[in-house]
C-alpha cells in the first residue's frame, strides 16, 4: 500500500483551516492536527496567555518546534496556525512533508469569521481590525504563495465543497 502523504492547510486567521481540517480528516480516514490547539494542549494554557507572557516571538518559538514535531507524523491533516509561515524553516520542512493548501480568503471575509472571537492574540491590537488585517495580509500572502501546491479561495464556497475539492485532488 502506497504510503499516505500529509496535507498541510495555510493561510490567515478565518480562511476556514480547522473546520475545513476537521472535515477532510474525517473523508480520508486520516488524523487532524490543529497547532494552536497542540500549542495550548502541550502548555496548558491558552494562545492568549502565552502571547501575554512569552511575547509573540515565544510563541513563535513554541509554535516552530510542534509543528516540526506533528509534520514527521505520516497520513495526517494539519491546520496551521496563520502566522507559521512566516517562520522560513517551518515553510521549507511544510513543502518537504506534504501537499501544501492555501486556503486564501478575502479581508472583508475575515472580518466577518473573526469579529466576535476573542481568542485571537493579534486581534486584541488597539488599531482597527481591518488594518491590522490588511499589515498580516501584506506580510503573509506572499509567504503562502510561495510554498502553497494548491491554492483555493472559501470566500463563496462551503467549506464542505472546499473539503470535497481537496478530497479530489488528494486522491489524484
Amino acid at each position: 500500500m502506497a504510503e499516505k502523504r500529509n496535507i498541510f492547510l495555510i493561510g490567515p486567521m478565518g480562511a476556514g483551516k480547522s473546520t475545513i481540517g476537521r472535515q477532510l480528516a474525517q473523508q480520508l480516514n486520516m488524523e487532524f492536527f490543529d497547532s494552536d490547539q497542540e500549542i495550548e494542549r502541550r502548555a496548558g494554557a491558552d494562545i492568549s496567555w502565552i502571547f501575554d507572557v512569552e511575547g509573540e516571538n515565544g510563541f513563535r518559538n513554541r509554535e516552530e518546534k510542534i509543528i516540526s514535531q506533528l509534520i514527521e507524523k505520516k497520513g495526517i491533516i494539519l491546520a496551521t496556525g496563520g502566522g507559521s509561515i512566516e517562520s522560513r524553516e517551518t515553510r521549507n520542512r511544510l513543502s518537504a512533508r506534504g501537499m501544501v493548501i492555501y486556503l486564501k480568503t478575502t479581508i472583508e471575509k475575515q472580518l466577518i469569521r473573526t469579529q466576535r472571537d476573542k481568542r485571537r492574540p493579534l486581534l486584541k491590537t488597539k488599531t482597527l481590525l481591518q488594518n491590522t488585517l490588511e499589515q498580516l495580509a501584506c506580510k503573509r500572502n506572499p509567504l503562502y504563495e510561495e510554498i502553497a501546491d494548491v491554492t483555493i479561495c472559501t470566500d463563496d464556497q462551503s467549506t464542505r465543497i472546499v473539503a470535497n475539492h481537496i478530497v479530489a485532488i488528494f486522491r489524484k
